[in-house]
């Protein structure tokens, strides 16, 4: 269990306290000597878990998931907060669930001012390998060469991306991120990439090939990486305000250590479970309930990602600057089983077990959090209420994460444990609304990162 602690203003008092009564004790110090600047290296401030966009079919115009744009010919502006800030910028595209090679037209990256409108003084043309165009071929990722760019911490960052041909092209999927919570704005046909503010022809709440940005620091110790479902992606959080979980704690570890905060990638994905491939949430949605006894779901949905543990090196390890990971998963897996055996506790911890392993071979921090209340979700079941049970309790006890954070106390009824207090719940039983949200942030125990960032800093 950890608990939240505000440590910084009465640390620094007594720090400054003490440090008045050494120079008094030993008088006048001699000038220090001049030291080195710390060496810049690159660590990651934002970061999302890609999915395949599947070309739509004509049933895609009633998806309960609504429907994702075709892009063709058009600039696509993209935002995103930074959680650290840096020097310099640079961006990695993926293309890996395309079947045929992705035009990248011209890209270009600078600080969001407002809607649509970038701040055109911080603009900067990003190229690839010194050219202002690329292909990323099938499966393939593509990282931008840097660019010099100052970006705050918390700031907004505005990247453009011209497709010159059409992302379906060939019957190619895409690859993004289905709930991004944040605005993308599409142009008319043309390319627009940099203008200071891009005439808007639609908008969607969809990454397209974006994967992670880093940036150039000297300050940050590393990155946390919150690896989850749709509670960590923020579900049900209100779009444009940055109201998932992970940021709530990205403005807590700004706060408390300024320019030594460590960065936080978010790479949930909506429906994701640790032990298979998830599906099955567009067929619940257009039917208005889950699967009863007996019952079979359906063949995963692309759009729900691979399971945590296959995609555990791409999401995780491969991150610029990784220390930490913090793991809330497992509610898809005990949901979307309904009254079925399997997965057994057994089976989810021993899953658990296997991220930890690979997390400890890297060297890293694992933590892992207490599944929350979904009792009135359209997954519920009392055999899936029981497994959240015993898993929770195996974190509680024998757990083989560093630390356990407990999401399940910060918003569960007290009066009615399995459910979610009613001030949390946005009306789904399952996921929490902005001030659930937060709660879950406020339950990190900011101590679970101090060790880090004062070796860092002594370094």
């Amino acid at each position: 269990m950890t608990i939240p602690t505000r440590r910084k203003g009465l640390d620094r008092r007594l720090l400054a306290a003490a440090l008045l009564a050494l120079v008094a004790a030993c008088g006048p110090a001699p000038p220090p000597a001049a030291e080195a600047p710390a060496e810049a290296r690159w660590i990651g401030t934002w970061a999302t878990g890609p999915v395949s966009l599947p070309v739509p079919d004509e049933a895609a115009a009633d998806s309960p998931l609504g429907t994702v744009p075709r892009v063709a010919g058009q600039t696509l502006r993209q935002v995103v907060r930074a959680s650290i800030g840096g020097e310099a910028v640079r961006v990695l595209l993926s293309n890996q669930y395309g079947t045929a090679p992705l035009d990248i037209g011209a890209a270009h990256v600078a600080l969001r001012a407002d809607g649509p409108a970038i701040d055109a003084a911080s603009g900067r043309s990003l190229t690839f390998g010194g050219a202002p165009s690329a292909t990323i071929q099938p499966g393939s990722l593509l990282l931008s060469d840097p660019v010099p760019l100052v970006l705050p911490p918390l700031a907004e960052l505005a990247i453009d991306l011209y497709l010159p041909g059409d992302m379906w092209g060939a019957g190619s999927p895409g690859t993004g991120h289905r709930t991004a919570l944040s605005t993308t704005y599409l142009s008319p046909t043309g390319d627009h990439a940099g203008a200071p503010d891009l005439p808007v022809d639609g908008t969607t709440l969809t990454f397209f090939y974006l994967a992670r940005v880093d940036v150039s620091t000297r300050t940050a110790p590393g990155a946390i990486v919150t690896l989850g479902d749709s509670i960590t992606d923020g579900t049900a959080s209100t779009p444009d305000t940055n109201s998932r979980w992970p940021d709530f704690l990205a403005e807590r570890l700004v706060e408390e250590y300024g320019d030594a905060a460590p960065g936080v990638l978010n790479v949930g994905i909506g429906g994701n479970r640790v032990l298979s491939h998830n599906g099955g949430m567009e067929t619940i949605l257009r039917r208005g309930a889950p699967f009863g006894p007996g019952e079979t779901p359906p063949d995963p949905n692309a759009f729900f990602g691979p399971s945590a543990l296959s995609r555990f090196d791409r999401d995780v390890l491969l991150q610029a600057g990784v220390t930490h990971v913090v793991v809330l998963e497992s509610i898809n897996d005990v949901g979307f089983a309904y009254d079925n055996a399997w997965p057994a506790v057994e089976d989810l911890i021993a899953g658990h077990r296997a991220l930890v392993q690979r997390a400890h071979a890297r060297g890293l921090r694992i933590y892992g959090g207490t599944l929350t209340p979904f009792e009135g979700a359209l997954t519920y079941s009392e055999t899936g209420e029981a497994k959240r049970q015993g898993f929770n309790a195996w974190m509680r006890s024998d757990s083989a994460y560093d630390a356990v954070i407990e999401f399940d106390l910060a918003i569960r009824d007290p009066d009615h444990p399995t459910r979610i207090l009613p001030a949390y719940d946005p009306g789904d039983a399952i996921h929490g609304n902005d001030d659930g949200y937060r709660a879950m942030a406020e339950a990190v125990d900011l101590a679970l990162f101090d060790a880090h960032v004062a070796a860092a800093a002594s370094n």
